[in-house]
């Protein structure tokens, strides 16, 4: 086998309160091609990934390319990042005879990401919850749609955590623990209609509003649209909105509120197999 691709699905993280630690698999997706070649100078990313896959694996490195395509908005928090580190995580794998299963492909992945909320649902498809290296995960309805509003512009990561406060009160960590537990529950049990209300957020969203000013009027709109509830997007610029009906006037409606015609929204719904093998 001389190359291999992997689809890799975005995701949705943080769903509010659950920071760090819940995520959905979406079905947008990069393919991620990855090629033995004679010589080759993979960039950062792609080089470190490599360098920890055949540092696991005690395996004898090997150069390669790589090609990436899909529909995956970059920077936009939707898991960019992960769908290029996991494509090459999963294609090495695969040319090197299938040597780690997926648990550790996920570790590694969230290990190279520094946080664990997007390789989760990345790899294992479904509603994810991880705790520290272990994953639950379930599978979603098709009858669950996610509207995304995206922004023109991007949203890094180590920009948005830098903002984020380093102690809430107690009252507010408590509420954060209760929605949190209450999104499990929903996804867990089906119960979808048991969301509504449970998106509120005290650890990160009140803060990156700073960086995404019309967020809260967005998710007020969302909702009275029809929404169960809507969220920042991982750290943004994304805004994700979910929701049983009336999921065109939900976007309309989030598009308006945000008051650009630059922005675009997608309706889409989750991706319960995670990260594929093409070819």
């Amino acid at each position: 086998m001389q190359h291999v691709t992997v689809r890799v699905p975005a995701s949705t993280s943080n769903l509010g309160p659950g920071f760090d630690c819940l995520g959905v698999a979406l079905r947008i997706y990069n393919d991620v091609t990855v090629t033995r070649s004679i010589k080759s100078r993979p960039h950062t990313v792609v080089g470190q990934a490599a360098d920890l896959f055949f540092h696991h694996t005690r395996r004898a490195p090997f150069s390669f390319s790589v090609s990436i395509t899909g529909n995956v908005p970059p920077s936009r928090g939707l898991g960019s990042s992960v769908t290029l580190r996991l494509g090459v995580l999963h294609a090495l794998n695969a040319l090197t005879g299938n040597l780690v299963e997926p648990l550790s492909i996920f570790q590694l992945c969230a290990r190279l990401e520094g946080h664990p909320d997007n390789a989760a649902p990345a790899v294992f498809g479904g509603f994810t919850v991880v705790r520290g290296q272990t994953v639950q995960r379930f599978d979603v309805s098709g009858l669950l749609s996610f509207v995304l509003l995206i922004p023109d512009f991007e949203i890094k990561t180590s920009r948005a955590r830098r903002i984020l406060p380093p102690r809430i009160v107690r009252a507010a960590a408590v509420e954060n623990c209760a929605n949190a537990c209450a999104i499990t529950a929903a996804f867990a049990s089906g119960n979808y209609r048991n969301l509504r209300g449970a998106f509120a957020d005290h650890l990160h969203q009140p803060y990156r509003k700073n960086l995404i000013p019309f967020l809260p009027r967005v998710i007020a709109t969302a909702e009275k649209a029809g929404a169960l509830g809507a969220f920042l997007s991982g750290s943004g610029s994304t805004i994700c909105a979910i929701t049983l009906q009336d999921r065109n006037k939900v976007a309309a409606a989030m598009k308006r509120s945000a008051g650009s015609t630059s922005f675009r929204t997608i309706v889409t719904t989750a991706d319960n197999n995670g990260a594929q093998i093409k070819t």
